[in-house]
């Protein structure tokens, strides 16, 4: 196992009814500014839950909506005027993993006074901290199972062509309500979304290579295999509480960096969707699903231990050559997205090799030219895995 340093000081409030705990978590006193997305947040009732539930302490509440589906800097930028004008000092994200990240951006922005005028320059710091002295606090109210923004202290913020990584240690919310009833208007196309999303997001940790990090792998596995028992039971009864509740718990515990201790992480597969959604506007967990099983199939070799391990501990695959309980280990899981309605080929989003040399440009462009757990994905073998996907 690797070294590691774990800290997260999230407070995870979970289950029915949890929305009440909101005037005990958010300062009574404060001046809050509500950020949201498209609008669902009004039509489902939850923006108006919220305002009765902070409206119980004698606090000032402003609201900022638009925070669309891959949060858009000069929209962002709008709220973190409003931040300032208003003296905000307390930022409550209602949404999914776009409105959650966007907010972390706010509230970095928003506090950083060396960046006035120049706000764009925190994008330029990938995954490194942005170099600030704290945020704006924040909280969130989780509707979107999905992304594990919740609790970890990551954003990807959009500029233009670019999708953009922001970190900060500053980022972390101060507390994250997770009501699986809060979820269960969803429409399936965002469930499956966030199923898939929360899937590759273990695998990303997971399927490296071995460090006899037994305990990671082992919730590793457990979270996939809940994914897959879960996942359609959740799109085919939206209101089975105990199904939303394992999947809304799942993708927390997919990014908030527990099972990423001590163990490599490879993220070549985000890193190559990244490009596609920002190019080609396809949903974030779609590109995912394409780009995966090419990533497994030419990086067999580099990742051929762990291929093994988790055909046989996810999908119970034990018979056969390697190389037969790999690609049975692939076939499974390309099933495993179809059936929740994704499509696991680029070309079935209208993309073909015309498209992969612009996208090939793009990872070089924002220097993604030494991808994956050991850093030797160069361009020339991003083209091959984009031709696989194909």
């Amino acid at each position: 196992m690797l070294n590691f340093s774990f800290y997260n000081p999230t407070n995870l409030v979970f289950g029915k009814d949890q929305l009440q705990e909101l005037d005990n978590l958010v300062p009574k006193d404060a001046r809050v500014l509500i950020t949201y997305g498209g609008g669902s947040a009004k039509k489902n009732g939850v923006l108006d839950s919220v305002q009765k539930e902070l409206a119980k302490s004698p606090r000032k509440v402003f609201e900022f909506g638009g925070i669309g589906a891959n949060p858009e800097f000069s929209v962002l930028m709008d709220a973190v005027k409003i931040a300032r004008e208003e003296n905000i000092d307390f930022l409550l994200a209602v949404g999914g993993g776009s409105v959650m990240d966007g907010t972390k951006f706010v509230a970095l922005a928003a506090f950083a006074k060396e960046f006035v005028g120049k706000e764009e320059e925190l994008l330029r710091f990938g995954f490194m901290p942005v170099p600030v002295d704290g945020a704006v606090p924040l909280g969130t109210v989780v509707t979107l199972p999905a992304t594990g923004s919740e609790a970890n202290t990551f954003a990807v913020i959009s500029n233009g062509e670019d999708k953009l990584p922001v970190n900060s240690p500053f980022a972390y919310p101060k507390f994250s309500i997770l009501d699986p009833v809060l979820t269960y208007t969803l429409p399936e196309r965002q469930i499956a979304n966030g199923v898939v999303d929360a899937f590759i997001h273990v695998c990303e940790q997971y399927v490296t290579y071995g460090v006899e990090a037994r305990v990671q792998d082992r919730m590793a596995e457990g979270i996939l295999q809940t994914l897959i028992e879960v996942g359609q039971k959740t799109i085919d009864n939206p209101k089975d509480y105990d199904a939303r509740a394992n999947l809304v718990w799942a993708a927390t515990m997919a990014l908030n960096g527990l099972i990423g201790m001590g163990v490599p992480a490879d993220w070549n597969t985000h890193m190559i969707g990244h490009e596609i959604t920002a190019l080609h506007g396809i949903d974030h967990a779609r590109t995912l699903a394409a780009v995966m099983p090419a990533v497994w199939k030419v990086r067999k070799e580099q990742k051929r231990e762990k291929l093994l391990q988790y055909g046989a501990r996810v999908w119970g695959i034990t018979e056969g050559s390697e190389d037969e309980r790999i690609d049975q280990a692939i076939a499974k899981t390309e099933e495993f997205f179809q059936g929740l309605g994704m499509k696991t080929r680029l070309s079935d989003h209208n993309l073909g090799e015309a498209d992969i040399e612009k996208i090939v440009a793009s990872l070089e462009k924002h220097g993604m030219s030494a991808l994956s757990e050991r850093g030797d994905v160069t361009p020339e073998i991003s083209r091959e895995i984009l031709k696989a996907a194909l």
